[in-house]
């Protein structure tokens, strides 16, 4: 399923799943995960009406970096989702859209062969739509379930699962996370900036050390931050200088 969690920001994410499998529960802890790490996701939390995906959701796709695809228990049973997956590979074709699969307490081989519950929406779609359609519809389970991707069973700590997910995106998005540090900065700057009325109003040469020591621990996280931004490897620290922060 997915509609904007932030409908006019341009996404990075297009997060395909089942509603009401995954809508309250893996679906929106994933969500807060890539979030977290400022990875702009369009999700849609709307329940589905009607035949056809809405242009919107097709546009969606479309403009998306990389699909997460949540598989779960009765995701086949949607035509909806169905659609997702097809107009996803078909992104992957022409665009090189990426696809992470997430297998959520269904065994990868059961979409890869829809067997089991995919096996019996299957049967139905048989009798409802036309050959071609659901010929379409299995290539695309195949084709998706065959990417490397992540499993969730009921053994695992889907805490830890979904933290894995967010950083393989943000890895494959080739993005670098500095909200810890810019939040850091943040909390030292107002710090520094209580530090030098205090200093004003009492001008003594101890207050003024602290409120120097304050400013030289956010030039230290900034250059941190650079440094992190800038994937500066190991032999290449010593052309920076003193920059660490401990």
């Amino acid at each position: 399923m997915a509609n904007s969690s932030e409908e006019n920001s341009k996404h990075e994410v297009f997060i395909c799943f089942r509603g009401e499998d995954t809508r309250n529960t893996f679906t929106s802890h994933l969500n807060a995960a890539l979030k977290r790490l400022d990875i702009r996701t369009y999700i849609d939390y709307d329940l589905r009406r009607g035949e056809e995906i809405p242009e919107r959701l097709l546009r969606a796709i479309k403009d998306a970096k990389l699909s997460v695809i949540v598989f779960s228990e009765s995701f086949a049973a949607s035509k909806w989702c169905l659609d997702e997956v097809v107009n996803i590979l078909e992104c992957k074709k022409r665009s090189n859209q990426i696809i992470v699969p997430v297998f959520y307490r269904v065994n990868p081989s059961a979409v890869r062969n829809q067997i089991g519950s995919y096996g019996e929406a299957f049967g139905k779609h048989e009798q409802r739509f036309e050959t071609d359609k659901v010929r379409k519809w299995r290539n695309a389970l195949t084709e998706a379930a065959n990417h490397s991707g992540w499993e969730c069973s009921l053994n695992k700590v889907e805490y830890e699962i979904v933290e894995g997910i967010a950083r393989d995106v943000m890895e494959k998005l080739n993005h670098v996370y500095v909200g810890d540090l810019d939040q850091q900065i943040r909390k030292f700057e107002q710090l520094a900036q209580l530090q030098d009325q205090y200093y004003n109003d009492i001008p003594n040469l101890e207050n003024l050390e602290i409120y120097q020591s304050t400013v030289k621990r956010i030039t230290q996280l900034k250059m941190e931050r650079s440094i992190r931004l800038l994937r500066l490897t190991p032999d290449m620290l010593s052309y920076v200088g003193n920059y660490t922060s401990r």
